[in-house]
């Protein structure tokens, strides 16, 4: 396919709008970390529950303490103790205060916190000298949230933060997209199926393990790891098999067109329909995609590096349509370009720079060795940096789109 008949970035990008979410199921609000909701969630409680203290100080009537000043104090006899977690809540007579803790329900009459540290202490009476307005250190009953409020919609993914917030609301199961599973063969008879094995012509292997902790770093389950030999029985077996048991298959090396490159073709002998092979990209030109059912295949090349950006950029754009995520995929961002780098005109170069930031701005510092079998610089580099093709190279202080590694 020459050059000029390559599949934009941009188009292949578009291409995974196909990929549908997996069927949705429930799940114990706390197995769900990293999981992306199929449903809202709705508050079960107000929030907060009740009317409560948001300091630890003393619990009164506001609209008592107008007179309140250095030399004319208000003195009110401390008439309980608030602590949180009581269940009943007394009432309050006029004139009198309440010693309160944060958390605390507020006494019946109560309308005002005033915080321990601007009070005196005498014996069992309390001593203000400046004026607390009614609401002063108050949480109000559900002026966060009320019952039956919308705390999160479908497509969020569910981080921490997120999962303590529901955790508050009541919400003890979610309804989410399941993990996808994956499968990632490495084919290649170069690459050494055991640590040790270096005898001549063979290689260590990088894509098995980068695939992996990918997924892993992701929050995604290790994904089944199968070597395959260059051979078409071989090749055919291990991608029936995967297709069988996988959401993704991610396969490394055997897509291009060289004598023993069996992806493409295997794929289609099996009935995987082709969405697209070779993206004008730099590296990752030969990748392959398709559909068989509700499985999907992702052909990369086998150089690690091509490997690296076809997940950052493609895998990870199927992986968040599989689960229904909202955010779009992948998280480009913007940042400036440090120091001149060459253009291709053929094609959209995806570079792995550093980030700095500098005087609040985030620079983008060109890395060396970004051939497609180099990873060594990925111990300096902190992003992938999208370099949309065109004839002048690119110059310091342009803005470009990059996904954080």
């Amino acid at each position: 396919m020459p050059e000029h008949r390559l599949l934009s970035l941009a188009d292949a990008l578009a291409m995974y709008e196909g990929v549908g979410a997996l069927p949705a199921f429930e799940l114990e609000l706390a197995r769900a970390l990293g999981r992306v909701l199929a449903a809202p969630c709705l508050a079960a409680v107000d929030l907060p529950a009740f009317t409560q203290s948001a300091m630890d100080g003393y619990a009164i009537r506001g609209g008592e303490t107008g007179g309140a000043s250095a030399t004319h104090p208000v003195v009110m006899p401390v008439a309980g103790i608030m602590a949180a977690g009581e269940a009943t809540i007394p009432p309050m007579l006029p004139g009198t205060a309440f010693r309160i803790f944060t958390g605390a329900a507020l006494p019946v009459g109560a309308d005002a916190v005033v915080r321990q540290e601007i009070v005196e202490r005498v014996g069992n009476d309390m001593l203000l000298r400046e004026p607390v307005p009614p609401g002063n250190d108050v949480r109000y009953r559900g002026e966060e949230l009320q019952r039956g409020d919308t705390v999160a919609g479908p497509g969020q993914r569910i981080n921490a933060g997120l999962l303590g917030a529901l955790a508050m609301a009541g919400i003890h199961a979610v309804k989410v997209r399941p993990a996808p599973r994956v499968t990632v063969l490495v084919t290649g008879d170069e690459v050494a199926r055991e640590t040790g094995d270096t005898t001549t012509g063979r290689i260590h292997d990088a894509n098995g393990p980068l695939v992996t902790a990918w997924l892993l770093e992701r929050g995604y389950p290790a994904p089944a790891r199968v070597y395959v030999a260059d051979d078409p029985d071989a090749v055919r077996d291990a991608l029936a098999q995967a297709l069988d048991g996988s959401d993704l298959v991610i396969t490394t090396g055997g897509v291009s067109v060289g004598d023993r490159d069996y992806i493409p073709s295997t794929a289609q002998a099996l009935g995987v329909e082709r969405i697209f092979w070779k993206v004008a990209q730099k590296p990752g030109k030969p990748l392959w995609f398709g559909r068989r059912g509700s499985s999907w295949l992702m052909g990369m090349p086998g150089n690690p590096g091509a490997v690296l950006v076809c997940l950052a950029v493609h895998a990870a754009a199927v992986l968040a349509r599989l689960e229904g995520e909202a955010a779009a995929m992948p998280a480009w961002r913007i940042g400036e370009l440090v120091q001149g780098v060459e253009s291709d005109a053929g094609r959209d170069r995806l570079l792995r720079m550093e980030i700095r930031a500098d005087d609040g701005r985030l620079r983008l510092v060109p890395l060396p060795r970004q051939e497609s079998h180099m990873l060594s610089n990925l111990a300096s580099a902190s992003a992938l940096v999208w370099l949309p093709r065109r004839d002048q190279a690119y110059a310091a202080g342009e803005l470009l789109r990059y996904i954080a590694l």
